[in-house]
């Protein structure tokens, strides 16, 4: 079984409130201030305190267009990214020019050479890596990602493999839009970007590499729900697409899909010591909460992570993953300790991943 030997997740450089982003948006969006109490609302609503940002909140009404917003992104893209990898394989005690294969994925921007490709010199990697970037699966991605890397590694154990999420929400909103939807995701979601490094079953054998095993995943994609969550792409960007049915999306299919993936597994839910679920609002943490019949603060990780940084669609789930590592808000999972790490995205879908300790 592969093996998880690091998680570092980052954030974008500009930290603040709720309450000051609320503001700064809020004086673009509706500067006569006619819509400024359902704004207000709705972001307290997101249980957000903090969020940290890609640029400078009075920057981005300097963004004249897609294609500048977009080479904001790719020059942060590459900074995040490069930290977070950087950092991640200190952490495992592996050099960069050991890791075989790469993978990285983003919703929140485009790029040609891809964002992997470009970091090549930029962290070390040798010339011969192999690439898969990813665009698509939203918030998704951070499992699906973990999923795909434990894939590839069953047929190539003595090798390296590296997650990258980078995902700069903030650059996606579109200002001329009083849409609920984009109102919510101007509350909602953060900046910034996550990197796991995962190695072989022989490779972590081999170099006495301890962590979170993989010990299976499952995908599902739900009928009938393309339309719950997704992109408008057009002139200005990312449109977002996000209906407030979600929430009953999670409730209804959840539940059966995991009982069902452990069921599989020969086991229950209540087999399940560690939930790492992706933070992607109060209402979809409720969702999995009800429909799985946790409590006692089973998924107090996330609800913390969402408090302080926002949902950062592919990145949260490794931030939260990296938390739970590091026993932040939680006692560090013991041996044995088995763990469910989900999230749901575009599709609309969910990704999980059976994790032991």
């Amino acid at each position: 079984m592969s093996v998880i030997a690091s998680v570092h997740g980052v954030l974008g450089a500009h930290r603040y409130s709720q309450e000051e982003i609320t503001t700064s948006f809020t004086k673009v969006v509706s500067p006569q201030g006619n819509q400024a109490a359902v704004i207000d609302r709705i972001h307290k609503a997101t249980e957000v305190k903090f969020r940290s940002l890609a640029l400078p909140a009075d920057a981005y009404t300097g963004l004249n267009n897609f294609g500048e917003t977009n080479d904001a992104f790719i020059a942060v893209a590459l900074k995040l990214g490069a930290d977070a990898i950087v950092a991640a394989l200190q952490q495992a005690g592996i050099r960069a020019d050991e890791v075989d294969f790469v993978m990285a994925t983003s919703i929140t921007g485009l790029a040609t050479p891809s964002i992997e490709a470009r970091l090549v010199p930029i962290v070390g990697f040798r010339s011969d890596i192999k690439r898969v970037p990813i665009f698509g699966l939203g918030c998704a991605a951070g499992a699906a990602g973990i999923a795909r890397l434990n894939d590839y590694l069953i047929g190539h154990p003595d090798e390296v493999a590296v997650l990258l999420s980078v995902e700069l929400c903030s650059l996606t909103l579109q200002y001329d839009d009083l849409s609920m939807a984009n109102i919510v995701s101007s509350g909602l979601f953060g900046d910034g970007a996550g990197a796991l490094v995962m190695v072989g079953a022989k490779r972590a054998e081999r170099m006495g590499i301890s962590g979170p095993r993989v010990i299976a995943s499952h995908s599902r994609i739900f009928p009938n729900t393309e339309d719950v969550m997704g992109w408008n792409i057009g002139s200005s960007g990312f449109r977002i697409v996000l209906s407030p049915t979600v929430g009953d999306v999670v409730s209804e299919h959840l539940g059966a899909d995991v009982d069902a993936f452990l069921s599989s597994q020969g086991l229950r839910t209540s087999d399940i010591a560690q939930w790492v679920c992706h933070t992607g609002g109060p209402k979809i943490l409720q969702a999995v909460e009800e429909s799985l019949e946790l409590h006692d603060g089973q998924l107090a990780v996330s609800w913390n992570s969402l408090a302080e940084k926002g949902n950062l669609s592919s990145a949260a789930v490794l931030h939260v993953l990296s938390d739970v590592l590091e026993g932040c808000g939680t006692p560090k999972p013991v041996a044995g300790t088995l763990g469910l790490l989900l999230a749901m995205g575009p599709g609309f879908s969910s990704e999980l991943v059976l994790l032991e300790w």
